[in-house]
C-alpha cells in the first residue's frame, strides 16, 4: 500500500484529536489547565496523537501543504514521548489555545467529510 493511500486517516485522526481539544478547554482558562492534571494529561495525550499521525502523513502530501506545521508538530510530539521531564504546561497550554484552532481551519479543508450515517442503518 502507497504511504499516500493512508493520508487520509491520518489527516482524519488529526482533526480528530485536535477537535477533542477544543471540546477540552471550551469554557477553561488557563489556570483551570493549570489546576487540572487530568486535563493536562488528556490534552497532552491529544497532542501526542497528533503528531505521531503527522509524522505518519506521507512526504509528498506534506510537501504540497506547508501552512501545516509539519515540523513543529511532530517536534512536540517526540517531546511529550521522549522529554515528558522537559514539558512545559503553559506552552501546551498556548499549543492547545492556539495553535490547535488554527490546525483544525487547515485540516477541514482537507480531509474528506465522512457522510452521515443514513436513518435506519444498524
Amino acid at each position: 500500500m502507497p504511504p499516500e493511500s493512508a493520508d487520509p486517516a491520518y489527516l482524519w485522526d488529526m482533526l480528530d484529536r485536535a477537535r477533542r481539544i477544543q471540546d477540552y478547554l471550551c469554557g477553561r482558562t488557563h489556570e483551570d489547565y493549570l489546576a487540572d492534571c487530568q486535563l493536562q494529561d488528556a490534552i497532552e495525550r491529544c497532542v501526542e496523537v497528533i503528531g505521531e499521525a503527522a509524522r505518519r502523513v506521507s512526504e509528498s502530501f506534506r510537501n504540497a501543504h506547508p501552512e501545516i506545521p509539519w515540523r513543529p508538530i511532530v517536534a512536540q510530539r517526540n517531546i511529550l514521548a521522549h522529554e515528558y521531564a522537559d514539558i512545559r504546561p503553559e506552552l501546551i497550554y498556548r499549543v492547545a489555545a492556539v495553535h490547535i484552532p488554527e490546525l483544525i481551519g487547515h485540516l477541514e479543508k482537507l480531509v474528506p467529510q465522512v457522510p452521515p450515517e443514513e436513518e435506519g442503518d444498524d
